[in-house]
């Protein structure tokens, strides 16, 4: 083809010449050869006037105005020279002028989009296109005044852009357009300000009718509400004078409207911040803004910087008279109780200053204020009551009953002060006389019963519904393990309908985890009915085998037993020989009665079989000790290797306890600061003789740690050793981890487990109060171990102080996870947690939040009648100063004298 070898020539003028010794269809005939050899050229190094010919030969061969508009907005940015006034001459002036409507209609300030349209209007004298697209070129090409090429026609005098603006004939067509139109201009994506300061300067010179452009940018934005930034830059450059804003009241107040019906939604600071710099630039008056007042009122229950901007416009109300006394008061409701300091603490100082101005309104004033004394926070308690003790001279003596009731809600702290205050006998938890004090007791959950796990699955279908639950729900030990057990049973009874009844199970497989979990269960399911295995069922099956003498990255020492027991679970099923697992607990807790497995054995030992050796280990870590003399007789009975395993391990009481309380952890009455550094626990381990097989041996048995897991800990891991949770606590859960969420939720199991709750429960609770991760789960936990008395309150407050002053979090956090475990009724418990705490965390250096500490104290202190001086808690308060510390220092001091 001709063209491509003008192209490769770099022959520019050849090529149009070419083009025009061609008819139009032949033209587009070489389109298709033309955009491949594009190709070829776009993959290697070229010229630049090869690139110029291969674009002007392609835009030649576009036949038709709409492609050819298409294709030039498309390929936007060339400059327009000579060449292309020759190419376009090509065509008549009627497809020139299609050209020109095409383009016009969605004209673009880019590249050569707009010189084109230009060039066409005024060398053809077509119609000048006026869409809203074509006067924003207009402008910015006006703004910028590119250079044009030779022959090329287009462009104003002037040396300024409004000078260019007055000299363009354009501007008598386009200017009105852009008047009446002015936001599609003014507020366009990615504009800038020349539209604005155009319009603007035009109007000052009397150009354009000011007022005109003002009502129509207003009415634009009532019909399509732009970004608040974009508004602020308009109207700070219209500065519109009394007059011109109260001539747009009508429009301002629909634009309102709708900003306060989108705060109303609420949402992101980020995404509700635009429409509150919208509704401050709007600038309404203070009588426009009371038309809307019941919006205001409700925005004070959104979010917090939605509230922060209602209390301000309501502030503003009240200020300028125009806020009704009733609906302060529901301002006050609305706001008092908030968690928000900043936002309680505003309002407190607005009922200040209405006192100030209105000394009448005190009386209603100070009962508002009091609507704090409910607060959660005792500092902004003690702030209202500072207020309503600076104002209640002004206020009416009628008041005090109020006063009196809503004083009842007060902090036991601050109590003595409201009963002076307001001449009240007695508030709840003030000192009551020695013979009418009734002993305080803590509100704790009731101790909960081991849950008895039901007997063996009956009917196959019943052992699908069970699979089917443990690979959705992988939470759940009791669904797993008697699953686990039913596709032992009843694959032994009839393996065939079994397999057949769990098809439906095996169309969805389990999520996909890094450690093993429960609902790997599914896997043993498709090994029973012979489908083929997933990738990891090889690693399990090497699982029965690990042993675990250097860290893991992915796998739990947990994961690894639960992955043995499924990859022994399917050697079971395939050599049909053992009936049922012995490892099935018969509590929730993972707990199994001695009689019981002695009964299991000593069926198996009837049949002639040898249990699983997984199986076995798992179920005598499991076994409850027992004192019963007939359960042990019954056990020294048992004739078998695993019987008589059985029975020495029931008559040593299986393996002891192992401490994890690290070396030189202070014991010290009174307890000396636990602060001088991070206190690892000991990781315990012991040999068991005989030994157990690797994988169940590395529960209890010498530790190597982790390098980091993935997942979190399930319950399961609990389940596996239901008689020995603080060993179990003190190896993975302390070790590195990818992520802290999800561990914590698993301490309510770990509480209601038994064995010694030791050094490591009781600092996975104080990480768990620190880091305020799955909170209610870990005060949970901690009212469980309180009511099964097997809280060591001094342990865990002296863990709390060391985290704390190792940096692991601030004190506030702590607060607010004890401030839960109090508000339960167990005030005297986190009382004797921060009793233990408190003397390591009020040393020269306090750390951060301990304010928050010493006000949570100084409510338990007072609700449960504690006693008895702690020095570092007297010298604080005997501090000078008005710190928060200080001040509660001094609370706290005075209530435990």
């Amino acid at each position: 083809m001709k063209l491509i070898e003008l192209v490769e020539a770099g022959d520019v003028a050849g090529v149009v010449r070419e083009l025009g010794a061609l008819t139009p269809d032949q033209r587009g005939a070489c389109a298709t050869e033309l955009t491949a050899h594009f190709e070829v050229i776009a993959r290697r190094e070229s010229t630049e006037a090869q690139r110029i010919a291969m674009f002007a030969a392609r835009l030649g061969c576009q036949v038709t105005p709409e492609a050819t508009a298409a294709w030039i907005r498309s390929y936007a940015y060339f400059t327009m020279d000579a060449w292309t006034v020759d190419l376009l001459d090509l065509y008549p002036v009627a497809w020139r002028t299609e050209l020109v409507a095409q383009l016009g209609e969605r004209a673009t300030t880019a590249g050569a989009v707009f010189a084109v349209t230009e060039h066409l209007v005024r060398d053809t004298g077509c119609p000048l296109p006026t869409s809203h697209e074509f006067v924003l070129a207009w402008l910015y090409d006006r703004a910028d005044s590119p250079e044009r090429q030779p022959r090329v026609l287009g462009g104003a005098p002037g040396t300024d852009f409004l000078e260019r603006l007055r000299g363009d004939d354009f501007t008598p067509r386009l200017l009105p357009l852009a008047v009446a139109r002015p936001g599609g201009l003014v507020f366009a994506p990615h504009t800038s300000e020349r539209p604005l300061e155009a319009l603007v300067g035009l109007a000052a010179e009397g150009v354009v009718d000011r007022a005109e452009l003002i009502h129509n940018l207003f009415a634009d934005m009532v019909g399509d509400p732009p970004h608040g930034a974009q508004v602020v830059v308009t109207l700070e450059a219209l500065a519109l004078t009394p007059a011109e804003h109260a001539a747009v009241a009508r429009e301002r107040a629909a634009l309102v409207e709708h900003l306060l019906g989108r705060l109303l939604e609420d949402g992101t600071r980020m995404e509700i911040a635009p429409f509150m710099v919208f509704l401050r630039a709007l600038t309404s008056t203070p009588a426009e803004k009371a038309l809307v007042v019941r919006d205001y009122l409700a925005l004070l229950d959104r979010s917090l910087p939605v509230a922060t901007y209602a209390q301000e416009m309501l502030i503003g109300l009240d200020e300028a008279g125009l806020l009704e006394p009733e609906l302060f008061t529901e301002a006050c409701e609305r706001v008092l109780l908030r968690p928000e300091k900043k936002l309680v603490r505003t309002q407190l100082g607005w009922l200040d200053r209405v006192v100030r101005r209105d000394p009448a309104r005190a009386g209603r004033a100070l009962v508002d204020a009091a609507t704090t004394f409910g607060h959660r926070e005792m500092t902004l308690q003690e702030q209202a009551l500072k207020l309503v003790a600076k104002h209640l001279k002004a206020a009416d003596a009628s008041v005090l009953e109020e006063l009196r009731t809503a004083a009842e809600q007060l902090s036991p702290g601050l109590s003595a002060r409201a009963a002076e205050l307001f001449g009240t006998p007695r508030l709840p938890g003030a000192p009551q006389d020695a013979g009418t004090e009734q002993p305080y007791a803590d509100v704790l959950p009731a101790v909960p019963e081991p849950r008895p796990v039901p007997g063996p699955i009956a009917t196959a279908v019943e052992v699908v519904q069970e699979v089917a639950a443990v690979v959705a729900n992988d939470q759940d030990v009791v669904a797993f393990e008697r699953a686990l057990d039913g596709l032992v049973r009843h694959a032994h009874l009839d393996r065939t309908a079994l397999a057949e009844a769990l098809k439906p199970v095996m169309r969805r497989e389990p999520k996909s985890n890094v450690d093993w979990v429960q609902s790997d269960l599914y896997d043993v399911a498709r090994a029973l009915r012979g489908d083929e295995p997933r990738s990891r069922v090889a690693i399990m099956h090497r699982a029965v085998h690990i042993n675990r003498t250097a860290p893991s990255r992915s796998y739990s020492l947990a994961g690894s037993m639960l992955a043995a027991r499924l990859a022994e679970a399917m050697e079971v099923i395939e050599s049909g020989t053992q009936p049922f697992l012995l490892a099935v607990p018969t509590f929730a807790t993972g707990a199994l009665d001695a009689a019981v497995l002695v009964e299991r054995i000593s069926a198996l030992d009837e049949l002639g079989v040898t249990p699983a050796p997984v199986d076995l280990a798992q179920a005598l870590l499991r076994v409850t000790p027992t004192a019963d003399q007939q359960v042990l007789r019954a056990a020294e009975s048992l004739a078998s290797d695993a019987g008589r395993r059985l029975a020495r391990w029931l008559r040593e009481g299986g393996p002891a306890h192992q401490d994890s309380e690290p070396k030189g952890w202070p014991h010290c009455k009174p307890p000396k600061p636990a602060s001088q550094g991070w206190w690892t626990p000991a990781y315990p381990g012991v040999d068991i003789d005989p030994p157990l097989p690797r994988v169940a041996a590395a529960l209890i048995g010498p530790y190597v740690g982790n390098s980091g897991l993935s997942d979190p800990m399930a319950p399961f891991w609990v389940a596996q050793l239901p008689h020995h949770r603080d060993e179990l606590m003190a190896r993975d859960y302390f070790e590195p981890r990818m992520s802290h969420r999800g561990w914590p939720r698993n301490l309510p199991y770990v509480a209601e487990s038994g064995g010694p709750a030791g050094y490591a429960v009781h600092l996975a609770l104080a990480f768990g109060l620190l880091q305020q991760i799955d909170g209610d789960a870990v005060v949970d936990a901690m009212l469980v171990l309180a009511a099964r008395k097997q809280l060591d309150t001094d342990l865990l407050g002296r863990q709390s102080e060391a985290l704390l002053n190792h940096g692991l979090s601030n004190a506030d956090k702590a607060s607010g996870s004890l401030r839960a475990a109090a508000e339960t009724g167990a005030y005297a418990t986190v009382w004797s947690v921060l009793r233990a705490a408190l003397p390591g965390l009020l040393g020269d250096t306090q750390v951060r939040g301990t304010a928050a500490l010493l006000a949570l104290a100084v409510e338990c202190a007072s609700r449960c009648g504690a006693k008895g001086e702690i020095a570092e808690v007297t010298a604080l308060a005997d501090r000078k100063g008005s710190s928060q510390a200080v001040k509660n220092a001094r609370l706290l001091r005075d209530a435990l004298r």
